[in-house]
């Protein structure tokens, strides 16, 4: 400010006014000393109270309820289906095992027959398919097996003899062909379970 030609000195910008009594002022924000800090322990132990109970339900989900257990629907009402239906004989698998798992089954009427399918999970978890239809082996065979598939050798049983093919990659089928009927087992499973489910046939 200029006063008679003197020049007086401007406020210093580091002086405050003082704020009146009852008016809070700003304050830094507080800080937690060294001791109040959570430490990797109180971080550990809070992460258990929230893993355990994850970890018991996840216990009670796959033993008491068998949580991991594949699906298992009842086949018996689509067998008896394509048993009334009449269009060829249904073979019918007996004595596998608890492990064996029924995963799906169908009977449906379609262009030039019937076809009975049942889908299984064996003990070591793969699926396989068994295949019963009336539909021509020309026409079934390409449709189920890709065009590529290839005979590999047979395979014998009380119910005849098997036809081993690789069929569309990964898989292999086992295919016994009669005049009325073509029983197709196929899947990505061990040889050792096809032949398993192809032999409980009766």
């Amino acid at each position: 400010m200029v006063n008679n030609g003197c020049v007086e000195p401007a406020p210093s910008t580091e002086s405050k006014e003082s704020l009146p009594d009852g008016v809070p002022t700003e304050e830094a924000p507080t800080r937690l000393g060294r001791g109040q800090e959570r430490s990797p322990r109180d971080m550990v132990l809070s992460l258990t109270v929230l893993l355990v109970p994850i970890a018991l339900l996840l216990v009670f989900y796959r033993v008491v309820l068998s949580g991991d257990a594949p699906i298992t629907v009842d086949a018996t009402p689509t067998i008896q289906e394509a048993q009334q239906a009449a269009v060829f004989t249904v073979a019918v698998p007996r004595g596998l095992g608890n492990d064996w798992h029924t995963a799906s089954a169908t009977f449906r009427r379609e262009n030039g027959g019937a076809t009975l399918r049942i889908g299984y999970v064996d003990p070591g978890k793969e699926s396989m398919q068994l295949i019963e239809s009336s539909v021509p082996p020309d026409t079934l065979l390409p449709a189920e097996l890709g065009s590529g598939g290839k005979a590999l050798g047979n395979y014998r049983t009380p119910a005849g003899v098997w036809r081993v093919y690789d069929g569309r990659p990964g898989e292999t089928a086992l295919v016994l062909t009669e005049p009325t009927r073509t029983i197709i087992v196929v899947g990505k499973a061990d040889r050792t379970n096809l032949q398993t489910l192809a032999s409980s046939l009766a």
